[in-house]
């Protein structure tokens, strides 16, 4: 019983000492983080579980192993924002795999990509025809960017001479049936003008209420509390 009670105090801590050292190290989502951020937070993570299941009293080691990971991370990171050279080597530099028509083999040899993998990247950002790509590069986080030829790219209201109307971010006001009194404060209002806002779309009460939102203009959106379910055979 004692070992148990050990071990989830160490799993605590454990935990308690990711969630500081990625608290240090900062946010990054998996398609931004580099080679290197990624065998990082690997290596810290299994240092973790060592350390929640170490049964000899030997946690502090495994800790001061994860300390010093992240310490090397943050180091490093300071090193690619203060030195180009240096964020060259640790993040990497892009590659063209594709421009004007020309696919590179080299590159894409050095890449470690062969044609078919190319080819479903494409597919998967929406290019089906490689024809309609200007430029293919490979970014330093393995991620591969796209730039369409000018003929085929997505039309802009600029290039039809239009002036549309600046959106901006929209307050949640209220959420799961509750008020955001912040977020109400925010657009300049009270709860009893979001009441008669409510009544207008359906709702009897603010628990009816999913989500409401309110945009620049006091334009609230609602969306009920439902029961109703969806018919599967549309996804099928």
């Amino acid at each position: 019983m004692t070992e148990v009670l050990y071990i989830i105090a160490l799993s605590l801590g454990s935990i308690i000492a990711i969630f500081i050292l990625t608290k240090l190290m900062g946010y990054r989502e998996l398609s931004q983080m580099s080679m290197f951020d990624y065998i990082i937070g690997i290596t810290i993570g299994s240092i973790a579980a060592e350390m929640a299941t170490s049964l000899e009293n030997n946690f502090v080691q495994p800790l001061t192993a994860m300390i010093v990971y992240a310490l090397t991370a943050l180091f490093l990171s300071w090193l690619s924002m203060k030195s180009v050279k240096a964020r060259k080597v640790i993040e990497g530099t892009p590659l063209v795999l594709l421009k004007n028509g020309e696919l590179y083999r080299e590159n894409l040899k050095k890449a470690k990509i062969d044609v078919t993998e190319f080819l479903m990247q494409c597919r998967v950002n929406g290019y089906f025809d490689v024809s309609k790509i200007e430029t293919a590069i490979l970014e330093g986080n393995g991620k591969i960017s796209f730039l369409p030829k000018a003929s085929d790219r997505p039309v802009t209201p600029s290039d039809m001479q239009l002036s549309p109307q600046q959106d901006y971010l929209v307050a949640n006001v209220i959420l799961d049936g509750k008020v955001m009194r912040k977020n109400l404060e925010h657009t300049g209002n009270d709860e009893k003008w979001l009441q008669n806002q409510i009544k207008g779309q359906g709702a009897k009460k603010i628990e009816d209420v999913l989500l409401a939102t309110c945009d620049a203009s006091n334009q609230v959106t609602v969306y009920l509390k439902e029961n109703k379910k969806e018919a599967k055979d549309v996804l099928m």
